[in-house]
């Protein structure tokens, strides 16, 4: 990560984010801060609320209580008259433009070819000039390592193959920050590799990353951080040297311990 790049105010700022779903409090008040061209990956056991708050980022879910700010602008609100007031449906699906998603499961269109998937957003909702964005996408999917499957289905496609095109879609709309939940775990072990190459790329490019996974050895190589969640917390967060080599909290070294065995 760039020095000057770090010295700026973060890209992503939450503040004591809370978050229930019923009587289930799944997020406790998490505080993180994630710089421009900085890669975090965020670790932890399965219902610490790691997904859930990667949802939030972007507002797929609402927060009960805190705030969280992407590029200076808070995420899913505004300030009227000292009170915090929703935005309209429209707004935040414009707050959503300059953010990509990455999901477990690929949920490409499967009556579209891998281009008219990816071209799907930039014509149809950022108005895009048809032809710009094509050439865009192709550019795109020779980045991931697909540009000899341009014209292929989803159901002529391997799961990594994929996912990679999901990667690609998510860069057409050119975000400031990507987001990726857990975007392997659907993979047969095969198949893990190459998505986690494409991943590993667009780290080294500079884009700001945020990644819920288990893959360890992607944290080791492309994370400039690694953040262990548990119980809606953060436990502790850290370079993945110290964290993953020396952990200094009981929660993570017994989640390292019986992951890595």
């Amino acid at each position: 990560m760039n020095a000057v790049v770090a010295a700026q105010s973060p890209l992503v700022r939450a503040i004591g984010v809370h978050k229930s779903f019923g009587d289930n409090e799944v997020l406790k008040g998490i505080t993180l801060d994630v710089a421009h061209g900085e890669v975090v990956v965020i670790l932890g056991p399965s219902g610490s609320g790691k997904s859930t708050f990667l949802r939030c980022l972007n507002h797929l879910e609402s927060i009960d209580k805190g705030a969280i700010e992407i590029g200076g602008e808070q995420i899913g609100y505004k300030v009227s008259r000292g009170r915090l007031v929703k935005l309209s449906d429209r707004a935040i699906a414009a707050q959503r433009r300059s953010i990509g998603m990455v999901f477990q499961q690929f949920n490409l269109y499967p009556h579209m070819t891998a281009l008219e998937n990816i071209i799907e957003a930039p014509v149809g909702v950022h108005g895009v000039p048809r032809d710009a964005a094509i050439a865009y996408a192709q550019e795109l999917l020779a980045r991931v390592g697909l540009s000899d499957k341009q014209d292929a289905y989803p159901r002529q496609m391997s799961g990594g193959q994929q996912q990679r095109v999901a990667i690609a879609r998510a860069l057409a709309i050119r975000p400031r920050l990507m987001l990726f939940d857990e975007p392997t775990s659907a993979l047969d072990p095969e198949l893990v590799g190459e998505v986690l190459s494409t991943m590993r790329d667009l780290a080294d490019g500079g884009l700001t990353m945020i990644v819920v996974t288990h893959e360890i050895g992607f944290a080791k190589e492309a994370a400039d951080r690694v953040v262990f969640m548990d119980g809606g917390v953060v436990v502790e967060q850290g370079t993945p040297d110290r964290i993953l080599a020396n952990p200094t909290h009981p929660r993570t070294q017994a989640f390292l311990k019986r992951f890595l065995g």
